[in-house]
């Protein structure tokens, strides 16, 4: 026996698409801004924050397929500059190190007493 479809109307499965798609694009748009301002959030944090769909949302309504491609395109660019970013980042690392005259410093001794 097939599922039943939500209603279209107020409270049907479209208006549960577009509070979703609500949700997602707020959390792309901070992504966003955090990159542009180079304070990227810790791993975890961005783990803790993984958007997952509400569950009986239901198939895409067609009008609202050119505003989820949109945002799909967003984070595609977003994940390219979060890795490009990385990447300087880490190319930054390695010339710092390079730069160094002496080894970095290790403690000699170990206060037991503490």
């Amino acid at each position: 026996m097939a599922a039943a479809v939500p209603p279209v109307g107020p409270g049907g499965w479209h208006d549960r698409w577009e509070r979703a798609l609500d949700e997602l694009e707020l959390d792309v748009a901070t992504a966003e801004r955090l990159l542009a301002e180079a304070h990227l959030p810790d791993v975890a944090d961005v783990a803790a924050r993984r958007w997952q769909p509400p569950a009986g949302l239901g198939p895409l309504p067609a009008p609202l397929q050119e505003r989820a491609q949109a945002l799909l395109e967003r984070q595609l660019d977003l994940a390219r500059r979060t890795a490009e970013a990385m990447a300087a980042a880490r190319r930054q690392l390695v010339a710092a190190d390079a730069m160094r005259t002496r080894p970095v410093a290790r403690p000699v001794f170990v206060d037991t007493q503490a």
